[in-house]
C-alpha cells in the first residue's frame, strides 16, 4: 500500500470574517457578488415565466418556431 507524500498545505480558510454576508454593499466585494447571482437568477426565472406566458420577444425577433 502506497503512502502519499506530506504536501504541508495552509489549513483552508473557513473562519468567519465578521461581516454579514447578506448585507447590500455597493462596490467590488463579496457582498456584491452574492445579490448579483441572486438578481440574475430571479431575472432569469422571471424571462422564463414571461416566455411561457407567450409574451416572448427573443423567439419574434429571432423567428426560432414558425407561426
Amino acid at each position: 500500500m502506497e503512502s502519499r507524500p506530506n504536501t504541508n498545505l495552509p489549513p483552508v480558510a473557513t473562519a468567519y470574517n465578521g461581516k454579514d454576508r447578506n448585507a447590500f454593499l455597493f462596490g467590488l466585494n463579496p457582498q456584491a457578488e452574492l445579490w448579483n447571482g441572486r438578481l440574475a437568477m430571479i431575472g432569469f426565472l422571471a424571462y422564463l415565466l414571461w416566455d411561457l406566458a407567450g409574451y416572448s420577444v427573443l423567439r419574434d425577433v429571432l423567428h426560432l418556431i414558425g407561426y
